[in-house]
């Protein structure tokens, strides 16, 4: 009686299942929209299961990775690699052959699946694999391949038996060294997806437009937090400005997720117009947007939510939880709050701010730690590296490696990543305040500010700024817009003027930056 008793009463938790209820209660509706191929939610549950028991023989128990776009065959993975029984590991679709190597060779991929886009990439990481004595993964070509497989298979559905089990493995960006693999538990995934759809409103009226990468901590819970409400998925294989403004028209885009460059680049696009239906509800995070782009969104018809996360926390961890009593404040002050990072989401255990040996910094909004957090949401530990995962956990608390304030009001406000404050004649700047404050100027569109060598001082900022299109600036009139809001000595000493480096999901490449300034590097200057 027992046993009948625990099956009555506990299914352990994993994303997966969200398909099955979105079949059973959403069959006849549209689920995936993907340039011009749709397909229902019967459908999409009849391809996963397919694509799972294509899977299950070729992979023998091991991970199954994807190099693909934010095509219908990548959202298909998150679904049908779990039910072969095996993790999903996700490739970075913008890494160099080497790279791609190293983590089909980390992880012990069996399978690649692979579009065919990437057909000269995946030949060159093949040849590396075999020269390094490593035999390479089973290959699965998207497209016609890809469609026989399918249509030959037997559906399968394996479910875990332990919800604490691996789920997949998101590989970090890697730039102080090899990347990291991040273990995701099917139980973390579940809650994650869940608290998405909660907090970013999703339900089966929702048309969700792809603007985020899949491969980027599994789209943030995305892929199975659209899902779990119903709603539809729009794929789309890169992000242009002109594309999403048609799509969100044409479609009827309700949501979509991003790093602050993608709303500068939806925000200032020529086809940039104030939207005429309900607001499209926007999730941001990788960078604090800065207020001038918070407002210009809001213009346009937007409603940004900013979101804090890592690779390590199944992406937003942390919300800024907006209260209704904010309404009533100025659209200046509203941009301010909306820059914050905000608390953890409700399924997150409470963020922490600590200082040296993990003591709680007081909640004045000046005093400055580095943000900890654990919970239901933060990873198993790093893949084949228990140094690392010791280092990131010291006392059962992940270090993000952020610093932040937090506020009286229990929000947590990022003041820059450790290694971005810069340490001028012994004053402590940081990089994100100046940047906000570049932002703020007109004629900019994005900016980011790192420190550079200095005889005098030890290290000064220096920014890197990107100009709006047809806006002209000067270094001398950046640098006194500056000093107008800040302490003068926060100023930049340098303005570069140009594009910035960034990563596949947005993210401005700092180091890159940073590099070049220890090198006395000019991107090239344009006023």
């Amino acid at each position: 009686m027992g046993g009948d008793l625990d099956a009555l009463s506990f299914e352990p938790l994993t994303p997966v299942s969200y398909l099955d209820r979105a079949a059973a209660a959403h069959g006849d509706r549209t689920a995936v929209v993907d340039g011009g191929q749709r397909w229902t939610y019967t459908e999409l549950h009849d391809r996963c299961r397919r694509l799972a028991g294509a899977l299950a023989p070729l992979a023998g128990g091991r991970p199954v990775a994807v190099l693909a776009p934010n095509t219908h065959v990548l959202l298909e993975a998150n679904f049908g690699v779990p039910w072969a029984g095996v993790p999903l590991v996700a490739v970075n679709t913008r890494l160099s052959a080497g790279e791609v190597a190293y983590i089909l060779g980390h992880s012990r991929a069996s399978v690649l699946v692979h579009d065919p886009q990437f057909d000269d990439l995946v030949a060159d990481v093949v040849a590396r694999l075999e020269q390094e004595g490593t035999a390479p993964p089973v290959l699965v070509r998207a497209g016609e391949q890809y469609e026989e497989l399918l249509e030959r298979a037997t559906p399968q559905a394996v479910t875990p038996a332990d919800e604490q089990s691996l789920l997949s493995i998101n590989y970090t960006s890697g730039t102080t060294g090899r990347p990291k693999g991040v273990m995701y538990h099917h139980r973390g995934a579940y809650l994650q997806a869940l608290a998405m759809v909660g907090h970013t409103g999703l339900s089966p009226s929702a048309v969700h437009l792809w603007t985020l990468p899949m491969f980027h901590c599994n789209g943030w819970c995305f892929p199975w937090a659209v899902t779990a409400a119903g709603a539809t998925h729009v794929c789309l294989p890169k992000v242009e400005p002109s594309r999403v403004w048609r799509l969100i028209r044409e479609e009827g885009v309700t949501h979509l997720n991003g790093a602050p460059t993608v709303l500068s680049m939806l925000a200032y696009a020529p086809e940039a117009a104030p939207l005429s239906g309900p607001p499209v509800r926007v999730a941001t995070g990788g960078a604090p947007p800065s207020p001038a782009i918070l407002r210009r969104m809001g213009e346009l018809g937007f409603e940004v939510t900013h979101l804090y996360g890592l690779t390590e926390t199944f992406g937003p961890v942390m919300i800024c939880d907006w209260r209704p009593e904010w309404n009533d404040l100025d659209a200046g002050e509203q941009a301010r709050l909306k820059a914050r990072q905000g608390v953890g989401n409700m399924i997150s255990c409470r963020a922490r701010v600590v200082g040296p040996g993990g003591v709680d910094v007081p909640a004045d909004g000046e005093s400055v730690g580095e943000i900890a957090l654990r919970g239901n949401n933060v990873m198993l530990g790093y893949l084949d590296d228990p140094e690392a995962t010791a280092a990131a956990v010291p006392d059962g608390w992940f270090r993000t490696g952020d610093l932040g304030v937090l506020h009286p009001d229990g929000y947590v406000e990022l003041r820059d990543r450790s290694k971005d404050v810069i340490i001028s004649g012994g004053e402590n700047i940081a990089s994100v305040e100046v940047e906000q404050a570049i932002a703020e100027h007109p004629a900019v569109l994005e900016a980011a500010v790192v420190a550079a060598p200095d005889e005098r001082w030890g290290e000064v900022p220096v920014a890197y700024v990107t100009l709006q299109g047809g806006a002209s600036a000067t270094e001398a009139e950046i640098i006194d817009h500056v000093k107008g809001r800040l302490a003068r000595f926060k100023a930049p000493k340098r303005v570069i003027f140009g594009e910035l480096p960034k990563t596949s999901t947005g993210k401005i490449q700092k180091y890159v930056l940073r590099d070049e300034g220890s090198a006395g590097a000019d991107r090239g200057r344009v006023t």
